[in-house]
């Protein structure tokens, strides 16, 4: 087979692509690596869920391998060295989540400044519903620049909300800070003036237990946080101490490590965290328009007639979704609502 599709397309997506290529859908092996790497030996490209790891043991099974594909984002499940060295590009759809993320922080905010809604469709009477606030005229810190936050942004400042930022791999200059409307600050500043923490920090190793107790001692009280990047940078004991000590009122992170909050760890019970697993990214449209690029960039990988010098990982400049190909796939496609509500996700 050409093409092994261990997480799914769209439909539409899926049906585009098996006009042009000879496709297999077999989502069990995702979980039998034996069964997996008898599929891999004749296959040309795979698509794989995030948690099937692409190992140089993998690759040692699949000589005719020329793309890895996934739908999600990550460095940790694919060994991008051993692929570079056998020149199988790396295929990740990087901007499919950005607005459904950037939605899921405006949201989380949203909940968190009126956490009486969840109290009064339970039932409860107003005087047991605590008073909420509104986000116009309120103080959003922006911790990191990631492209979620340039597509949050917006949404923010539409709503009166006034924006503070910072990321450590962002100069104070730079010009993207005015180009969003946000006023660089340090990081302490940014803590110590913020209503509420917007995190989407680029996540990198040397980050790990990066928001530690030295930083979060300049949290302004009862300050509200909503997070869609790694668990691994903060520290938990830290992070603990500020939710019980009043700094930190309300923490919503989606996507946390299964270990984050597990029995026996800091973080275990803490009625005010809130955990969510990869929600930010759960919507159709991001499904469709991971689908569409994933589909796209497979058949010009294995098409000759139209393969062009393409670099062997897509963490480049190769992350557009619009379609170069007059041939090529379209963005949205009519049966989208229908042929997704019935699609195993």
């Amino acid at each position: 087979m050409e093409v092994l599709l261990v997480d799914p397309l769209v439909p539409e997506a899926l049906a585009w692509l098996q006009e042009r290529h000879d496709v297999s859908f077999r989502p069990e092996l995702a979980d039998d690596t034996t069964e997996l790497r008898k599929h891999t030996y004749k296959t040309r490209a795979i698509v794989l869920p995030p948690y099937v790891v692409v190992s140089q043991e993998l690759l040692n099974f699949s000589p005719k391998l020329e793309v890895v594909a996934r739908m999600q984002v990550s460095a940790d499940n694919t060994d991008l060295e051993a692929c570079a060295r056998r020149q199988v590009r790396v295929v990740q759809a990087r901007s499919a989540t950005v607005r459904s993320n950037a939605e899921y922080i405006l949201y989380g905010l949203l909940m968190l400044y009126r956490r009486g809604m969840v109290s009064a469709l339970l039932g409860r009477k107003l005087s047991q519903i605590r008073m909420g606030r509104e986000l116009a005229g309120s103080t959003v810190g922006l911790l990191g620049l990631a492209p979620v936050a340039h597509t949050l942004a917006p949404m923010l400042r539409s709503l009166g909300v006034r924006l503070v930022g910072y990321d450590p791999a962002v100069h104070h200059a730079a010009p993207i800070w005015d180009k969003l409307g946000v006023e660089p600050v340090t990081v302490h500043e940014l803590l110590g003036r913020s209503d509420a923490v917007s995190l989407q920090v680029v996540y990198a190793s040397r980050f790990r237990g990066w928001i530690n107790e030295r930083m979060l001692s300049h949290c302004k009280p009862g300050q509200l946080w909503v997070g869609v990047s790694r668990s691994s940078l903060f520290e938990p004991e830290a992070l603990a101490l500020a939710l019980s000590d009043g700094r930190i009122d309300a923490c919503l992170l989606d996507g946390a490590s299964p270990q984050f909050a597990a029995e026996g760890t800091p973080l275990h019970g803490a009625a005010n965290l809130h955990l969510t697993p990869r929600l930010g990214s759960h919507t159709r449209e991001a499904k469709l328009r991971a689908s569409w690029y994933v589909a796209h960039r497979i058949h010009e990988t294995l098409t000759p007639s139209i393969h062009r010098d393409v670099p062997q990982s897509d963490f480049s400049a190769l992350d557009s979704l619009d379609f170069a190909d007059p041939e090529g796939p379209p963005s949205m496609t009519p049966s989208q609502w229908d042929s997704l509500a019935v699609q195993k996700q």
